[in-house]
């Protein structure tokens, strides 16, 4: 195995993004603010852009961001998207960061159950301390939840089994690494389009104006079928690490 960052291997980021994409629904990839961000952030943070290769294949893989974070909960970010903007916006405006946001991390099908996440998250981590970052948290997008869209983010993270960790995979992942809940980010992605796109990205037909479970979507879509708009506000649980 062998570690890289993305700006080393330029010639793989077609292969990585294959393997973050088959990670995700197709509406993940239709939010506007990523789009306006993400250029800025592979530029700006490359150092927090990661890839484990096994013999120069791409097995898995993560990113962070950096933020100015007080170490409060009320100062956390809204979410993914508000993280991004929070990062773009401090290095162009000389703020200085504290933290360590994780964006996320993905692994191959091949490499499951390898715990090849946890490389990754060692890895940023590592990479946190050495550019003299005090604090790592997380948006998670637990992996169980979309079971569960209509359940509130605060009371699905309360689920646990008898051991006392999460019933989520996700979860557990990063508790067994000592980190902590700190509770919902209530806005992490806000995702629109319209009823035409929504029939598109999700393989569903929406006859009527209503909120709709989607799979994979850990909350309710809104469809309006006047408006011809269907909106995605998606809640991830903020999380921080040791």
């Amino acid at each position: 195995m062998e570690i890289v960052t993305r700006a080393d291997r330029r010639d793989l980021h077609d292969t990585a993004a294959a393997v973050f994409k088959e990670r995700w629904p197709e509406f993940i990839f239709h939010d506007e603010t990523p789009k306006k961000h993400l250029g800025r952030v592979r530029r700006y943070f490359s150092s927090f852009d990661i890839m484990v290769l096994d013999h120069d294949a791409v097995v898995a893989g993560g990113w962070g961001v950096p933020i100015p974070w007080n170490g409060d909960v009320d100062d956390l970010p809204s979410g993914y998207d508000d993280a991004l903007v929070r990062a773009v916006q401090a290095r162009e405006a000389g703020t200085p960061v504290t933290t360590l946001s994780f964006m996320a991390v993905a692994v191959g099908s091949t490499h499951d159950k390898r715990g090849m996440a946890t490389v990754v998250l060692q890895e940023l981590t590592r990479r946190t301390q050495e550019a003299g970052l005090v604090h790592v948290v997380a948006p998670l997008r637990p992996t169980w939840k979309c079971r569960y869209p209509t359940v509130p983010m605060d009371e699905y993270a309360t689920w646990s089994r008898p051991d006392g960790l999460s019933i989520d995979p996700w979860i557990r992942t990063h508790q067994r690494m000592g980190a902590r809940i700190l509770g919902p980010a209530p806005e992490s992605m806000v995702i629109e389009g319209t009823v035409a796109e929504w029939e598109k990205w999700t393989g569903m037909v929406f006859p009527v104006t209503r909120d709709y479970v989607v799979p994979d979507a850990l909350n309710l879509v809104t469809i309006d079928r006047e408006r011809d708009r269907g909106v995605y506000v998606e809640q991830n649980l903020w999380v921080q690490h040791r």
